[in-house]
């Protein structure tokens, strides 16, 4: 084989292959577009249930105080772990509306 030979066959090796990838990311753009029913939630349902968690913690707490100083339950670690994780969330929640806050403020200063 002679060096021409080669350069020819190697660039038809290499349409070939790019003729392939092409058609291989045209199918996988296919099966990628899912349904509407597996698309990714909102940003007010992620919102929502975030705030339904940290409500849910926070009944949670209220439950096992209330729970403990009744006499019902005597486990204090698990009170214990339940405030810190009701404390936790809110100030999580707290730090991302300030910081949602924040940004509204310095896109209000903007002018167009």
């Amino acid at each position: 084989m002679s060096i021409s030979t080669t350069a020819i066959q190697a660039y038809s090796n290499a349409i070939s292959d790019f003729q392939k990838a092409q058609t291989n990311l045209g199918q996988k753009q296919e099966e990628s577009t899912l349904p509407k029913q597996f698309a990714a939630p909102s940003f007010s349902d992620t919102l929502h249930d975030s705030l339904n968690a940290v409500n849910d913690l926070q009944t949670q707490k209220t439950q096992m105080i209330t729970s403990f100083a009744s006499g019902q339950t005597q486990n204090v670690h698990e009170l214990m772990i339940s405030m810190q994780k009701a404390s936790l969330a809110v100030n999580l929640t707290s730090a991302v509306r300030n910081k949602v806050l924040e940004a509204y403020r310095e896109l209000s200063k903007l002018q167009f």
